[in-house]
């Protein structure tokens, strides 16, 4: 008799993700304070951005249930964390949390974050980091929630001599982590869209 066991069968998140992750977007009220996408208050300092785009799959069509999360520093370039061991000297904003959770839109496909944008970052080594947003991606038919990072466009001087980004040898894949910025109706707007697969696929990373 084998002494291992069947290796129990794996499922992808959904469709209930959001009942239990974000379910005001579903349309329940069972949370006393429900995370949103909504990471800047009136207090927050910092230039005032949203973020937004589709998450496409690979045949080319929007996905209109998935659930992303971001975190980032804020405009000082510190995240609001204590393991934050390599900006220390940064001052923290404690209007700022750093962290928001959101889906795409049920009927629009499409998703969005009002922030601000974050600062320049060191590594722990010295080096400085572009400023940038992490993202985390999930969605029926992801056995594993997705990572990936957003930089700016208009920090082409930064984004030249960030570490992660000069890793990555094609030019046509680092700009699938790149998002042009627009002035839409007074608001700043990056849009950030995410491939999932085929043509265009974003860059992910293994974190």
């Amino acid at each position: 008799m084998s002494s291992y066991l069947d290796e129990t069968a794996s499922q992808t998140a959904g469709p209930y993700v959001h009942i239990g992750l974000i379910p005001a977007q579903a349309g329940f009220d069972i949370f006393q304070n429900n995370f949103s996408n909504q990471l800047a208050g009136a207090e927050t300092k910092g230039e005032r951005i949203r973020i937004e785009g589709y998450v496409i799959d690979g045949t080319g069509a929007p996905i209109r249930d998935a659930l992303l999360e971001i975190w980032q520093a804020n405009a000082a370039g510190r995240y609001n964390h204590p393991e934050d061991k390599a900006s220390p000297d940064a001052p923290l904003d404690p209007n700022f949390r750093g962290w928001g959770r959101g889906g795409t839109d049920f009927r629009t496909a499409l998703y969005h974050f009002d922030t601000i944008k974050p600062g320049a970052l060191p590594m722990l080594d010295g080096r400085m980091q572009a400023p940038h947003v992490n993202f985390w991606i999930t969605a029926r038919g992801i056995n594993i929630g997705l990572q990936t990072r957003m930089y700016f466009a208009d920090e082409s001087a930064a984004n030249a001599a960030d570490p992660l980004l000069r890793l990555i040898e094609q030019d046509s894949r680092r700009q699938t982590l790149i998002a042009p910025r627009e002035a839409r109706d007074g608001t700043i707007v990056y849009r950030f869209d995410i491939r999932l697969q085929g043509d265009g696929e974003t860059v992910f990373l293994d974190v």
